[in-house]
């Protein structure tokens, strides 16, 4: 039954969504950014509230008043700051509900994703409550009808016992203390609300709380427009002696409370009771097995290797790993994020045919936003533009040179076509392309400027494809397929220091840094920290040393962590982050690029952060081992 349900919903929600493609596009879709527009509703609806309750008076002879100050004597401010209180609290309640309708019909909210199914349940009892304790303050004839009808909603319950109603009977009973209360709650109910609305955004990767700037601007235009068009106004002041027969009602708060006089308020609890019931549970109905999950996969460019959650798509698991895959709806509109299926299979998901066509569907074409991995996977995205600076290039190069300078690695000297030159900046990195389209990541270890010929450091990794084929077949003048640049790991010109940091083979694109910033006449205070396990794995260590002997600011400090007795090691020993931080306590005002092995990346990261390293300051790139995924 409820998969028939979300079947008609996926339906209805893609015929819909379509026909707002074509008028808007894609990218301002408003269905694509229910979530961001809920909270920018929350702002206009507290920014509003503010103003609205600096002229607010909580007293029983008060209230009324005040609120007919500003609706009628301030009409010009007071008065369209009102009605758009109204309505953007109104707007809440339709596009969270639309939110929740349409993660359900789209299968979002289950395995994983209950947690902010969940707290979405949670956020949508704070708006009600909060919308009908304001539509209590304004003290007319529909307030006073909310406030009685609320009160024996609520004294139904044990906790009180029919005590709330009794407060009501006579005119005499309600008090300035009923008002402050009410205040009291109409401000902190709202900041709860703002504090589970971010607790509800923390499981999603990259959650955006702001929507597209065309929206805002034609939302809040439109809210304005309907503020001065339909007015909100009181009704008649409150007067418990009589009770109000014809009400001005609004339906997206109040829709239970005449529940209370159709039926009862036991009828009224087990309606809401088995609505929030259900849909707590909905997450886990029906039952399932346990989705297969923790399937590799293998991302180019990059050569990145993670581990998807069960039921997450490709897009969630590369957010979630800090791979910067592009992005604009995340709901299968707008083809931002396709990408192509190299190895594996994916179910597709639901998605707008405009967006992803049967015929790429056929090429290996997948919208990562909505695919799922069915099996391990080896895939490739196409990086944003804001990410890269030059065009990607596919050259057929030869191996010019080849050099064993360890036991465990080798440098390449590759020669490009004759008249062609690969532009990359400092730090960035190249795919090195196998017969079968499988891609292995190497960083440039040459500077820019010498693009015409490309260095390469190539460490043996044992059962490793094409390092193996590096150390035991490959000789000069073979052939070798390269793409690139590609990454996000370059050097930034600013005026801070630089402390860089090199695991084993990480030194290849600080080598590039390096290199441009003393052919560039950089003057900044440069150090490195060289970490490797004992001696001989300082395969260039002559290099750094002649820097250091012809550049009085740069400094480098090899650090052995595992030394043997054959090393004769009297530098600096134990991890390399630690002999940073025994050298730099404080780490504000510095810049730190970090590369090697992801674990000392992990470690090292946070560690610097939490000595002062701000973090738009620490750039980091982390190297995998590909094991292999395709069958061979």
């Amino acid at each position: 039954m409820l998969k028939r349900l979300q079947r008609a919903g996926q339906w209805v929600f893609l015929r819909i969504e379509a026909a707002f493609n074509a008028a808007f596009g894609d990218r301002l879709n408003p269905f694509y950014h229910l979530g961001e527009i809920t909270f920018f509703l929350f702002w206009i609806v507290a920014a509003t509230g503010l103003y609205l309750y600096a002229f607010f008076k909580t007293g029983v002879n008060e209230a009324y008043s005040s609120v007919e100050y500003l609706t009628h004597q301030q009409w010009w401010l007071g008065g369209v700051l009102r009605s758009l209180h109204r309505y953007a609290s109104d707007g809440m309640v339709i596009t969270m509900l639309l939110h929740l309708l349409r993660h359900f019909c789209f299968d979002r909210h289950r395995g994983f994703r209950w947690f902010s199914w969940a707290t979405g349940v949670l956020l949508l009892w704070l708006v009600y409550a909060s919308g009908i304790n304001g539509f209590m303050l304004p003290w007319d004839r529909l307030a006073q009808f909310v406030v009685v009808a609320t009160a024996e909603l609520l004294d139904w319950l044990p906790i009180f016992g029919g005590a709330l109603i009794r407060n009501f009977i006579y005119p005499a009973s309600v008090n300035d203390r009923l008002f402050s209360l009410l205040s009291f709650m109409h401000i902190g109910i709202p900041l709860v609300l703002l504090l589970f609305m971010w607790v509800h955004i923390q499981r999603v990767p990259k959650a955006s709380t702001n929507p597209p700037r065309p929206i805002v601007l034609a939302l809040f235009a439109t809210m304005v427009a309907l503020a001065l068009a339909v007015p909100v106004a009181s009704h008649a002041p409150a007067d418990l002696s009589v009770a109000p027969d014809t009400l001005d009602f609004d339906w997206f708060y109040l829709a239970v409370l005449p529940l209370i006089y159709a039926w009862s308020a036991s009828g009224a609890w087990i309606v809401l009771g088995s609505a929030t019931l259900l849909l707590v549970l909905l997450p886990w109905l029906p039952p399932k097995r346990a989705a297969a999950g923790g399937y590799r996969l293998s991302v180019h460019p990059g050569n990145r290797e993670i581990t998807s959650r069960p039921d997450e798509t490709i897009l969630e698991a590369g957010l979630r790993a800090g791979i910067p895959m592009p992005y604009e709806c995340r709901n299968g509109g707008c083809g931002v994020c396709k990408g192509t299926i190299l190895y594996g299979s994916v179910d597709h998901g639901p998605v707008q045919k405009s967006a992803l066509s049967d015929a790429e569907r056929a090429q290996g074409k997948a919208l990562f936003c909505c695919a799922t991995p069915l099996t391990d996977l080896e895939l490739e995205y196409e990086e944003a533009g804001a990410e890269r600076d030059f065009p990607v290039k596919t050259l057929d190069c030869v191996v010019q040179r080849m050099r064993r300078v360890s036991e465990d690695v080798m440098i390449l000297h590759l020669e490009l076509p004759e008249g062609e030159r690969m532009t990359f900046r400092a730090g960035q990195y190249f795919n090195v392309v196998l017969e079968d389209g499988a891609r292995r990541a190497f960083s440039f270890a040459t500077a820019p400027e010498d693009s015409d010929a490309i260095e390469m450091h190539v460490r043996l990794i044992p059962g490793g494809r094409f390092t193996t084929h590096v150390f035991t077949r490959m000789k000069e003048g073979d052939r070798i397929d390269i793409e690139g640049p590609f990454g996000q790991f370059a050097f930034r010109e600013s005026g801070k220091p630089i402390i860089f940091v090199a695991g084993a083979t990480g030194f290849a694109p600080v080598k590039s840094m390096l290199e441009y910033a003393f052919k560039a006449g950089f003057e900044r205070k440069m150090v490195l920290y060289w970490g490797v396990r004992c001696r001989r794995d300082l395969y260039m260590a002559e290099l750094p040393e002649q820097w250091a002997r012809e550049h009085a600011n740069f400094t480098f400090v090899p650090v052995l962590s595992d030394a043997t007795p054959e090393d004769r090691w009297e530098g600096r020993t134990g991890l390399v982050h630690q002999a940073i931080l025994q050298d730099f306590p404080d780490l504000s005002g510095y810049e730190i690029y970090t590369c090697g092995s992801v674990k000392m990346v992990e470690t090292a990261r946070p560690a610097f952060v939490a000595h002062g390293l701000h973090e738009d300051a620490c750039f980091a790139d982390a190297f995998f081992a590909s094991a292999p995924l395709r069958p061979a």
